[in-house]
This record gives C-alpha cells, sequence and structure tokens, in this order.
C-alpha cells in the first residue's frame, strides 16, 4: 500500500487540499464564513439547484432508455450481438470534450436537426440530458444486464405457473434480485452527471452551468479562489455521500450474486413482444449512439479532399504554437506514460485489497481511490500548478505533470477490474509456492500473472482510453506547445468559423476512432473469468 497511498497523497489530497487552503486561508486567516456567503448567493443556489436536477432527470432518463437494452444483451442472443456491445460501450470510453461535439453537430447550429428542419436544441437542458443518456448507456446495460444474465429464468416460470402474469412475476421475483444492481448504476449515472464537465461547457451555454462548470468559471475566468474552493468542498461532500452509499449498494449486489445461478441464459427471441423488443433496442441503439457519431463524421469531411483533415496540419501561430495535428501524438504519448503510472499503481492497490490480513484502513481506502472519478477534476489541475511548485515537487515545468493527472482517473478503473480476479486466486496455491521455497515475487510471477495476465491487458486498455480522453484537469496543465485532443478540439470550438469548427469534428472524429479501437481490442480481451465492468 506504500506506493499508491503516497501516489494519491502527493498528486490527489496535496493539490486539492491546497486550493481549498489558498481560497479559504486569506492573510494568516481561515475565513470560514465565506462558506455561508458563497452559498447564500441567488447564482450559486441555481448552480447547485441545476446541478442537482440534472443529475436526477438523467439517472432516470438512462434507467427508462437503457434497461430494455439490458435485458436484449442479457436474455437474448442474436447475429452481431458483441459487435453491438462494444458499439454500444464506446461512447463511455469518448471523451466528454467528443460527445458535446458530436451532439453540437447533431442539434446545434448547422446541424442536423437545422439542416432538415430548422430545429435547434443546443443551448437546452434536452441537448445536455440525451448526451448524458448516450454517455451512460453503456453503464447501465452493462451493470445491470450483467446481473440480469446470471439469474436463473427457473424462478420466473415458477412464479408464472403458479398463476402471476409476465408483470407480476418479472415485479415480484425478477426485480428484487437486480435491486442491488439496479441502485449501483443509477448511483454511476448520478456521480457522472453530477459532475459533468465536458458536456455542460460545450453544450449548456452560458444559460447552464453545473458545479463542475462554475469551479472551472470562477478559477480561470474571474480568478475568485475563494468561491471556488467553497464550490469544491461542497461537490466533495456531495461526492463522498454518493460513494459510501455506492460502497454499500455494491456489498449489497456482491452478496446476492452469490445466491444465483451464474450460467449464462441468453437464447434467441421467441415471439412478437420479444422480436419488437430486440428492434426497438436496435433502433434506439441506432438513433441515439450510433447517429450522432456519424453526424461527427460527416461534418469533419464537409470540406472536399478532406480538407479539414488537411488543415490541422497547418501552423497558424495564434490558438497552437503547433500544428493541431500535433495532439495525436501528444495524446498518445501521455496516454501510454499514464497507463504505465495507473496500472502500476492500481495493480499494487488491488494487491493489497484482496489480502485477507488486510486492516480497515486497507478497505477503507477502496473507497478513497474512487474519489479522483467524481471530485472536480478542474480543481485538480489547477491545485497541480499552485501545489507542485516548489522542490522536491516542483514539477509545473515537467512533461510528466499531464500523465500523473491522466492516471489519477485511470488507476481506478484498473482496480474495479483487477480486484475480482486477484481475489479469485486461490490462496492455496500462493501458501504452497511459498512453502516450497519461491519469493515474494516468484510467487506473483507464477502463480499470479498467469492468471490475471488478460484482466491486466483490460484495465491497460481501459486506462489508456480513459488517460486519452481526460479533459477537465488537463485543460488547466497542457503546454500550449504540448496540447491534448481534448484540449485542441475545446480550443478549435471555442474559436469562430466553420474551418475552426470543421477542424475539430475532425480532430475529435480521429479522437473517437483511436478510443473505438482501443475498445475492440478490450472486447477480444475480454473473458468470463474477467467478469463485467
Amino acid at each position: 500500500m506504500a506506493l499508491p497511498v503516497a501516489f494519491f497523497a502527493a498528486f490527489f489530497a496535496y493539490p486539492v487540499a491546497a486550493i481549498v487552503s489558498r481560497g479559504l486561508h486569506v492573510d494568516g486567516v481561515w475565513r470560514f464564513g465565506r462558506v455561508a456567503d458563497v452559498l447564500a448567493g441567488s447564482d450559486i443556489r441555481h448552480v447547485l439547484w441545476f446541478t442537482l436536477w440534472q443529475a436526477l432527470a438523467s439517472t432516470a432518463l438512462t434507467l427508462l432508455v437503457a434497461l430494455p437494452g439490458a435485458y436484449v444483451f442479457a436474455r437474448l442472443d442474436f447475429p452481431g450481438k458483441e459487435v453491438l456491445r462494444a458499439a454500444v460501450t464506446v461512447p463511455f470510453v469518448l471523451p466528454t470534450v467528443v460527445v458535446g461535439t458530436a451532439f453540437l453537430a447533431l442539434v446545434g447550429r448547422g446541424g442536423l436537426l437545422d439542416d432538415l428542419w430548422g430545429v435547434r436544441l443546443d443551448t437546452t437542458v434536452w441537448a445536455i440530458l440525451l448526451a448524458h443518456v448516450f454517455f451512460n448507456y453503456a453503464v447501465v446495460v452493462r451493470t445491470v444486464g450483467g446481473l440480469w444474465a446470471q439469474l436463473d429464468p427457473r424462478q420466473e416460470d415458477a412464479a408464472r405457473v403458479l398463476g402471476a402474469s409476465r408483470l407480476a412475476a418479472w415485479r415480484k421475483v425478477t426485480l428484487p434480485a437486480l435491486g442491488p444492481s439496479l441502485a449501483a448504476a443509477a448511483l454511476m449515472v448520478f456521480l457522472f452527471t453530477f459532475t459533468s464537465f465536458g458536456v455542460v461547457q460545450i453544450l449548456g451555454g452560458p444559460a447552464f452551468s453545473t458545479l463542475e462548470v462554475e469551479i472551472y468559471r470562477q478559477t480561470s475566468e474571474i480568478f475568485d479562489l475563494s468561491t471556488a474552493a467553497v464550490l469544491t468542498l461542497v461537490q466533495f461532500a456531495a461526492v463522498g455521500a454518493i460513494l459510501a452509499v455506492h460502497a454499500w449498494t455494491v456489498r449489497r449486489r456482491e452478496s446476492a450474486l452469490g445466491l444465483v445461478d451464474t450460467s449464462r441464459t441468453a437464447a434467441r427471441p421467441r415471439g412478437a413482444g420479444q422480436w419488437a423488443l430486440l428492434a426497438s433496442v436496435l433502433a434506439t441503439v441506432a438513433v441515439l449512439l450510433v447517429l450522432p457519431l456519424a453526424v461527427l463524421v460527416e461534418r469533419s469531411l464537409d470540406a472536399p479532399g478532406f480538407g479539414y483533415y488537411r488543415a490541422l496540419t497547418r501552423d497558424d501561430g495564434g490558438t497552437f504554437l503547433v500544428p493541431p495535428v500535433n495532439a495525436v501524438a501528444v495524446s498518445l504519448q501521455y496516454a501510454v506514460a499514464a497507463t504505465l503510472i495507473a496500472v502500476l499503481i492500481g495493480t499494487l492497490a488491488a494487491a493489497a485489497l484482496t489480502r485477507r490480513d488486510a486492516g480497515p484502513l486497507v478497505r477503507g481506502f477502496d473507497a478513497l481511490l474512487m474519489l479522483p472519478l467524481g471530485v472536480s477534476a478542474v480543481t485538480v489541475g489547477f491545485g497541480f500548478l499552485i501545489a507542485l511548485d516548489k522542490p522536491p515537487l516542483d514539477l509545473r515545468g515537467s512533461w510528466i505533470l499531464v500523465p500523473l493527472a491522466q492516471a489519477l482517473v485511470g488507476a481506478p478503473f484498473v482496480v474495479r477490474v483487477m480486484l475480482p480476479v486477484l481475489r479469485a486466486v486461490d490462496e492455496r496455491l500462493r501458501e504452497a509456492a511459498a512453502v516450497l521455497g519461491a519469493s515474494p515475487w516468484r510467487v506473483w510471477r507464477e502463480v499470479d500473472l498467469p492468471v490475471v495476465r488478460r484482466a491486466l491487458l483490460v484495465a491497460a486498455g481501459f486506462a489508456f482510453a480513459v488517460s486519452l480522453g481526460e479533459f477537465g484537469a488537463t485543460v488547466f496543465i497542457a503546454r500550449p506547445d504540448n496540447p491534448t485532443l481534448p484540449v485542441a478540439v475545446a480550443r478549435l470550438l471555442s474559436r469562430p468559423g466553420d474551418l475552426n469548427y470543421g477542424e475539430a469534428m475532425a480532430l475529435s472524429t480521429i479522437l473517437m476512432v483511436v478510443c473505438a479501437v482501443a475498445l475492440l481490442v478490450l472486447e477480444r480481451l475480454r473473458s468470463d473469468r474477467t467478469g463485467e465492468w
């Protein structure tokens, strides 16, 4: 645990504490009264209300749209199922900047709906809600569908034989068993939408602002660190409560999983009802998930002769000190470095958490590992700038700063993938190897590594995809001559003109393709032993 604890203390706890103290500790005096002053403002109350309201609405809408998909993937077997499973997962690993850009191409000025019917939904709450459903659809399908596939359908059949209707059997038998996974999926969606930044920043306009967007505005535009510090504390408290509830539901889910049949129960659709359900899910995937990405690609090809892609090689000497296409190589280099760090930290933490003699402090660290996913990435990025500027952590001029921030987000995914596989390794094998004289390193190499190698590759793939698309922290610390792809897209969108808009679409398409290729590799590596995430 020494290295993971040191890593999170130095690159998460310390920067966050630094920016909070900088905002609340003024002239040697702690100004806690500033908390009440900030929260009393009508503008901030509006931000808090909108953050909560849109997260609840996004969660409810995502569950409503995605639950039929969870059933289809769990219970029905049809040609192309694995390809479709990969397709619905692509939005989840896409950077939020790309998601926002895709919906901007669909519902914004000059978008598909504007061209066809003169309808614009950007700068409306509907654009934000639909983008959140697009982003989180796979969370519900994977989380709820993974458990649904393991439930024994004979229990529901028995209820039908005893006279229950199909709806009553589902409500009284299947729904209670799915309850923990439904709660876990809802909490995960709520967490992601509560801390939404890129989607709201691009689609919301000046009328809509979440806590994350407001923290960014207070730090980068108004330079009011005290207000930003208060909002960071509010978000930290809210995310802590969400994660505590999430940990409780996960424990319930794990205990439920031990009671059900783990055999796969998918079968070919039978009857008009199941075929209609399958058709509706395919239509939903096509319209909600595939269409925005297809429009994004189409807009990137509007200029003849791949004009927008060729324009990425120019050096305009303005927003970019280098040609925008350089962001591709920079992002890949940073993502590889971040992946190596995240795999090292996450694997060590997972190994410590699986030990039988792990104490309560070690088990509590499991929940703390999830905090970087919920705490403001904007706060972490700005905290890097003001905290890591003195020896021995004077890193502001170092290239490693960006991979460190990205690894903070990737490490929790590594832990979540590695934990169930490491727990499946029989402890008696390790003990037998140790009795025969094997060193701890050799025990790991000969016993654990052959079992977890595939999961390790899957974890590395997730860390790579997440690192590639990190935006909230990177926007603060990426150097002008080394922008990452998400930062470059955001800069292009902030500039007027059709050429900049087209270049943003082209860069977003490149980023989408790289993430999709990484995901397809993951799907080939995925096995039943690695489990669902």
